[in-house]
This record gives structure tokens, sequence and C-alpha cells, in this order.
């Protein structure tokens, strides 16, 4: 039994949580201390500065980005102007280009119209003349066989006339 009450007395001596035991609450916070300005010494002198590093190179990282994209975006803008007025240049361009054919097919067409009318106004005269040759031919032409088939009407009815009253004959008949 003496062995048990020892054990009994230092069960009942020991605290349970040595936490819990003030006699040793000095020396936790001490220790609690200790470990929370070694724990702010290592954040604040490794830690945190390589954080504020990393992020105040992400940031000028960003600024960087958004710089040159406002400069990509201006250069976009210029390039587009750019492009607006070589087109506009080029649409009046072509535009006075095909003015310009147009007008000079209008000269050549005109050209080709005066010549074609001159050509047909020549040839009109022409035919006009040759008409005029073909008539007075004709004319001619039936007034000697109008005679010779009087004359040959004459002779066949059995009588005879001369030429000059034949002449005068078909005269009166030719002019009306």
């Amino acid at each position: 039994m003496a062995t048990e009450t020892l054990g009994a007395d230092a069960a009942a001596a020991a605290p349970g949580m040595p936490q819990l035991d003030f006699s040793t609450w000095g020396n936790q916070i001490f220790w609690l201390i200790v470990t929370l300005v070694v724990i702010y010494m290592v954040l604040s002198r490794v830690a945190l500065p390589r954080i504020a590093g990393i992020l105040a190179e992400r940031q000028g990282t960003i600024t960087n980005d958004i710089a040159a994209a406002e400069d990509l975006k201006v250069k976009a803008q210029e390039a587009e102007a750019a492009y607006d007025k070589a087109l506009l240049d080029a649409r009046t361009e072509a535009h006075r280009i095909v003015a310009e054919a147009k007008a000079e097919i209008q000269s050549d067409l005109d050209a080709a119209i005066a010549k074609a009318d001159a050509e047909i106004a020549a040839k009109a005269a022409e035919s006009e003349k040759a008409i005029a040759d073909i008539r007075a031919g004709a004319a001619v032409a039936i007034e000697e066989v109008a005679k010779d088939t009087a004359k040959e009407i004459v002779a066949a009815m059995g009588g005879s006339a001369d030429a000059a009253s034949i002449t005068a004959a078909v005269d009166a008949r030719l002019k009306g």
C-alpha cells in the first residue's frame, strides 16, 4: 500500500495539462513572445520583402503591358487611318482613270462616227450621182427605144413616118 499511496499522491499532485498549470505560465508567455518575435522578424525581413518585390514586379509588368497595349492601339488606329486614306486615294484614282478612259473612248467613238458619217455622205453623194447618171442614161435609152419602137410599129402597120415626126411624137408623150 505504500506504493499505492505514493502513486496516488503523485497523480493528485500532477496537473492534467501542463499548459494550464499556473506555475509555468511565466515561461510559456516568455517563449510565446520570443517565438512571435522570431516569426515577425523572419516574416518582416525575409518573406514579406520577397512578396512585396513580387507584387511590385507584377504591378510593373501589368503597367508596362497596359502602356504597350495603348501604344499598339494608337499604332493600329494610325494604320487604320492610313489604310482608309490609301483606299480613298485609290478609289479617287480609279474614278479618274475610268473618267479618262470614258472620255478617250467617247472621243474615239465621236471620231469614228464622224468618219462613218463622212463616208456615208460621200457614198450617198456617189450613189445619187450614179442614180442621176442612170436616170439620165435611162431617159436617153427610153427615148431611143421609144423612137425605135414607134418607127417599127408604124412600119409594121404599113405606114411610113419620118424621123422628125416620130421624135416629136415621142418627146410629146414623154413630157406628159
